[in-house]
């Protein structure tokens, strides 16, 4: 058994082709390297875990909905996501997570608006909301120094 820590990431962070454009975030190749040195890595996409096909339509965070950039409200796809990565981090006993900035999922602290004009607003993805609501530490790419 390793003794290393677990660390749910954003899959698309892993280079998963799960972004809602039907492609990845992937950091890059030393970032990885050095992460799992640490680290046992759990990709979790919790827009693929609410039942949300990939590609899909961009979504953002109107308040405590989520809607798609086509008015379609996926609230309960996103809420379902959440839910199931809480499962899987649960089940692992997993206690940090490094999640895709700025997404409605897993963005923390700074979310896009809801107005698909590329605003920030201050405010968590669900995703994030919940885990952090559980005590577990989330960060994002742009914190990753804090895990290295």
């Amino acid at each position: 058994m390793s003794n290393k820590e677990l660390l749910a990431v954003s899959a698309c962070l892993l280079g998963m082709n799960c972004k809602y454009n039907g492609g990845n975030n992937r950091l890059p190749e030393k970032t990885i390297l050095q992460l799992e040195e640490s680290y046992c890595m759990i990709p979790i996409c919790p827009e693929q875990l609410g039942g949300l096909p990939t590609p899909r339509k961009p979504a953002e965070r109107q308040g405590e909905t989520v809607v798609m950039k086509d008015g379609i409200d996926v609230t309960k796809q996103f809420h379902d996501g959440a839910l199931a990565a809480q499962c899987i981090l649960r089940e692992r006993g997993v206690r940090i997570a490094l999640l895709k900035s700025r997404s409605p999922s897993c963005g923390k602290d700074k979310i896009y608006d809801g107005s698909f004009t590329g605003t920030l607003k201050s405010g968590d993805g669900v995703t994030a909301e919940l885990l952090r609501s559980e005590g577990i530490k989330v960060f994002t790419e742009q914190e990753i120094n804090q895990l290295l």
